[in-house]
């Protein structure tokens, strides 16, 4: 029974995610006290097969009265229908708004049940719209509230991460059901020198009931901006939950992720195996934790918030989200799925069967499907349009690069742009395809090549953050003369720092591909004096003795010499 049961959560983890384009992405939420330099930051990864890597841009504008905007699904692109327009929207660059605001989500899904199809608002309208609208955590909080008792929630469960140059939160929010319109959700802010992460799948358990301090419901969101409170729940959260009938017990006892999308193996191994991986890098305390990653221990679940073992950079947040399970026992280039070169990826379907038996690849944060990510970071000492960083990339975490983008800026980086390409369009000078080729290509022979991979991508991301200090005063000292000026001066360093990166990759990859064509590892020789020409220094390393003995045990009966 526990075998079909196993296979059926697999099965129906692999069906959630071929239907679901952004499902399998990953936040981590590192707070002022948790980050070296006392910035905020957040990250996301937007996974999916068919999600185009490109920087959305909105610019600030002031709306005539009785203006209605078209709500579109993130997802799929269908119109869900029309909302009033906020008289007054703000500038929004990827996912960070003109004043450090920045959200991200990961799909959890939920119970089915609880899905409305008659709704207009669905996840991604949720975040971009919101941008549009709030300037803090605070009054994202409200506007998410606002927005889906107004129009109704057309998603199934998510996870967001909420940050501003203060505070990060997370909240996660379901549906009521077909025709209730509305949602339910808890929204907790993490505690200053902590980090939190989200992994499609719901975190928040038990929290604190609404005791008009630092507690409240959504009745009362108008105290929302009291710095005391730090939990916000939907009023009905807990009566939603009562309804159909899937808790019972007390008040206190009620537990959001435990109700709404319980506990099985797919969602620790597949999920919540990935938060488990980015605190590990963080906190040496982590191993205790093994077995529910693991999906062995499933009541052994880890908390939502942890204390890393030292205060992070934003070049340690980077390193989270180029995870792929090193140094541990789930590590992806450590067997024989990684192939000769030791691949950090592995291709879909996420489970398959040998001879009955239903067996699974990893899901890393490090994957072959991103379309997008970002580490955003907010810093309060400097004022909004400079304060906020939205670094950000393409492709595949492990082998992208982050470029700095300012959060005030005025328009983004050609090689970034909507419209440059698309899915099944292919541009020469368009950022996800110069860093597909690339990641592809290196995907073939991964362990020689990634030393060099390696070696360039700090060299971009390090002088880009050696650059950073220079580039705030410059634009500190204009914005007290000119805000306008500093703007620009942002925009123009951030647009071509984001074009420069494009280009380096795109030379980069061409060296690559030249060096490594054909199985061989060229190099280029000095031609001596009476020669028109020389040809490079050829090597060919061949594989691993770990793989010659693969190919001996499966085939050595017929390649041995005689």
């Amino acid at each position: 029974m526990k075998k079909i049961r196993f296979i059926a959560v697999i099965l129906l983890f692999a069906m959630f995610l071929q239907d679901n384009q952004s499902v399998a992405c990953t936040n981590f939420l590192i707070t002022k006290g948790a980050s070296k330099d006392g910035s905020v930051m957040i990250t996301y990864s937007a996974d999916s097969h068919v999600l185009y890597g490109e920087l959305y841009y909105w610019p600030a504008k002031a709306w005539p009265a009785g203006s209605m905007v078209d709500v579109y699904e993130w997802d799929t692109g269908k119109f869900m229908g029309k909302i009033p327009q906020a008289a007054i929207t703000y500038s929004v660059v990827g996912n960070m708004n003109q004043h450090q605001l920045s959200i991200g989500e990961t799909t959890f899904g939920g119970r089915p049940e609880l899905s409305d199809t008659t709704a207009i608002i669905d996840y991604g309208s949720l975040i971009y719209l919101t941008l549009q609208r709030a300037k803090n955590a605070r009054e994202a909080i409200r506007s998410f509230s606002q927005l889906v008792s107004d129009y109704g929630y057309a998603s199934s469960g998510e996870s967001f991460s909420i940050a501003d140059a203060n505070e990060a939160w997370i909240l996660e929010l379901i549906g009521k059901g077909p025709g209730k319109k509305g949602a339910v959700w808890v929204a907790r802010r993490i505690p200053d020198g902590y980090i939190s992460g989200h992994a499609n799948h719901p975190r928040i358990t038990t929290f604190p009931l609404a005791d008009g301090v630092k507690s409240i419901t959504s009745k009362d969101l108008s105290k929302i901006f009291n710095p005391e409170v730090e939990t916000v729940y939907a009023y009905d959260v807990i009566d939603v939950a009562r309804s159909y009938g899937w808790f019972k017990g007390e008040d206190k006892d009620f537990s959001f992720s435990d109700t709404f999308a319980p506990m099985d193996f797919g969602a620790a191994r597949f999920c919540e195996a990935r938060v488990w991986s980015g605190f590990n890098m963080v906190n040496s305390d982590m191993g205790k934790y093994l077995d529910y990653a693991l999906g062995d221990n499933l009541s052994n679940r880890m908390p939502l918030w942890i204390k890393p073992d030292k205060k992070l950079g934003v070049k340690d947040v980077m390193g989270m989200m180029r995870n792929y399970y090193q140094g541990t026992i789930m590590d992806m280039t450590k067997d024989i799925g990684a192939g000769p070169y030791k691949s950090t990826v592995r291709w879909r379907p996420m489970e398959w069967k040998v001879d009955g038996v239903t067996y699974i690849h990893e899901r890393a944060i490090s994957t072959q499907q991103t379309g997008f990510s970002f580490v955003a970071q907010s810093r309060s000492w400097l004022p909004d349009p400079i304060g906020g960083i939205f670094w950000f990339g393409v492709d595949d975490t492990y082998y992208t690069v982050y470029s700095p983008i300012y959060c005030g800026i005025s328009r983004v980086p050609e090689s970034y742009a909507v419209g440059n390409g698309d899915m099944m369009t292919f541009s020469e000078n368009s950022g996800f395809w110069v860093f597909n080729q690339l990641t592809n290509f290196a995907y073939t022979r991964t362990s020689l090549m990634i030393g060099e991979i390696q070696k360039k991508q700090s060299e971009l991301e390090d002088g880009y953050m050696a650059e950073i200090p220079g580039i705030d005063k410059a634009a500190e000292e204009l914005y007290k003369k000119s805000p306008k000026k500093a703007i620009q001066y942002l925009t123009n360093y951030s647009v071509n720092a984001g074009n420069n990166t494009v280009s380096q990759w795109k030379s980069f990859y061409q060296f690559l591909f030249t060096k490594y064509v054909d199985g061989n590892v060229k190099e280029k020789r000095p031609v001596p004096a009476g020669y028109k020409y020389v040809t490079p220094k050829v090597s060919q390393p061949g594989y691993s003795e770990e793989w010659y003995r693969a190919i001996v045990k499966d085939a050595g009966w017929r390649l041995k010499e005689k």
